[in-house]
């Protein structure tokens, strides 16, 4: 696919971002692109010519969205971009990487292949979590890796309820509930002690944060489900749910939150190498095979 229009979104005040930003801007032009900057990495670029605009315009606007930085700003950008019909792709400079996967070394050989359309496409589902008070709606945030309860106060239990499509599930102490999408299964809820799931599995994970019994284990199930959670009366007050540990929402006593699909989706693009599993054992320091 021939991209006319693209945006550029990356971590200012970096060095190798900046550089990576740069070497962009010369391959787009290249291609005789319109390129949209958006204003928070204006500095880091050498042609002050370019467009400076949101990351709402962005969306309006590109077919295509490349982020340079980590996964952090990856999510923050797709947060916003999924509500659009744009492609997203991203240049690694942060540390694992799962979701910007062009090589900063390769960015010539990546963007070509991007642009002759030789890419493998998956598209990525969101979560959103809205908070009820006495049936009445307070708040809602959505999540692309996950949706967490948690105290406000570090290593404080709580107790809750959990329901699956209105059936009770079971009632906990913990420090927490953490909702992952197969996104985020290789980000806080791995290290919650979660399942790896593929992406391309229409499924949550369900992980609790050190729990008060013995027999508390991962439970997965399908991503149509409306996942309850009901905050008991006993707790005190400073309780949140946090989306992808950014967008937090406080909580009270007696409080339910309602999680569910985003009917929004992000639209990621990755280059012809691209293979989940050797994502993963690069990640996660798997062995390689023995012959």
């Amino acid at each position: 696919m021939s991209y006319s229009t693209v945006g550029l979104i990356g971590k200012a005040d970096h060095e190798g971002s900046r550089v990576s930003l740069n070497v962009l801007v010369g391959e787009l032009k290249q291609r005789n692109c319109t390129i949209l900057v958006e204003a928070s990495i204006k500095e880091e670029l050498d042609d002050r010519s370019l467009e400076i605009c949101t990351l709402n315009t962005i969306g309006e606007r590109a077919e295509l969205a490349i982020v340079v930085g980590g996964d952090g700003y990856m999510l923050g950008a797709a947060r916003v971009l999924a509500k659009f019909d744009t492609d997203v792709v991203g240049v690694n400079r942060g540390n694992l990487g799962f979701l910007t996967d062009i090589n900063p070394e390769d960015i010539s050989r990546q963007i070509a292949h991007i642009f002759d359309g030789n890419v493998y496409r998956e598209a990525r589902f969101l979560l959103e979590a809205s908070v009820f008070r006495n049936d009445e709606h307070q708040d809602t945030n959505s999540a692309v890796n996950e949706i967490v309860l948690h105290h406000g106060k570090v290593a404080h239990m709580m107790e809750f309820e959990l329901y699956v499509d209105d059936q009770f599930v079971f009632s906990q102490r913990s420090d927490g509930m953490i909702i992952a999408t197969p996104t985020g299964s290789t980000a806080y809820s791995l290290s919650g002690g979660g399942p790896i799931l593929m992406p391309q599995l229409d499924a949550l994970t369900l992980v609790s944060m050190f729990p008060h019994t013995l027999s508390s284990r991962p439970i997965v199930v399908d991503a149509n489900s409306e996942i309850t959670l009901k905050v008991s009366n006993v707790n005190t007050d400073n309780l949140q749910v946090s989306c992808d540990s950014h967008s937090v929402i406080s909580l009270m006593p007696g409080d339910e939150v309602r999680i569910r699909k985003n009917p929004d989706k992000l639209h990621l693009v990755h280059p012809p190498d691209y293979n989940y599993f050797n994502v993963l054992r690069t990640k996660l320091n798997w062995g390689s095979k023995l012959y």
